[in-house]
């Protein structure tokens, strides 16, 4: 077969995982959630905004994180976050998905280090996202969305164990590629 043919084929292959990544972010986050008592809540949608960045990669990985995330907010009454959490979600698996690259292209040995570092920065932006976003665009002030951080920080540390769990379930079974980030 021709390697048009091959990239297209591949190209389709990303697009569908990519819905359907969508998809599990936005059911997941709005699944279970705990309502933060100042707006927001915490949920399992981090998790899969992890597995999408790890899984696909930085610009696939964007997509669908930033596109689950938005409807997330936009069905379940907070639309009003919709433009943060596009970008706040996406610059995460772009952050994740870098980090990743960068420590399996050193060795695979420390492809577990690169899953851990690339989570915590993309959760450090989440929290450090959410935190501007509500403070400055949402002009709650710099002190009262202070309030909002330790819900998030909690979010963060739950989707990225749950990620972890999640990528080595999906390595192991043979779904994933275990050591080549990036491709299906």
């Amino acid at each position: 077969m021709s390697d048009n043919y091959t990239k297209k084929k591949e190209t389709l292959v990303k697009l569908c995982v990519s819905a359907m990544m969508a998809a599990l972010v936005c059911v997941s986050a709005m699944v279970i959630q705990v309502p933060s008592p100042l707006g927001g809540f915490v949920h399992l949608g981090d998790c899969f905004v992890l597995l999408a960045a790890w899984i696909l990669g930085p610009t696939y990985g964007f997509a669908a994180a930033a596109i689950g995330s938005a409807f997330a907010d936009q069905f379940t009454g907070y639309g009003h976050y919709v433009p943060g959490t596009i970008l706040i979600k996406g610059l995460m698996a772009l952050a994740a998905a870098h980090i990743l690259r960068a420590f399996v292209n050193k060795s695979d040995k420390l492809k577990s280090v690169g899953f851990i570092t690339g989570g915590i920065a993309a959760e450090l932006i989440m929290v450090a996202g959410y935190y501007l976003y509500a403070a400055v665009f949402l002009s709650r002030g710099f002190v009262v969305a202070l309030e909002s951080v330790p819900g998030n920080i909690v979010q963060g540390v739950i989707g990225i164990i749950i990620g972890l769990v999640v990528i080595e379930i999906l390595a192991k079974s043979g779904v994933v590629r275990k050591y080549t980030p990036f491709t299906l």
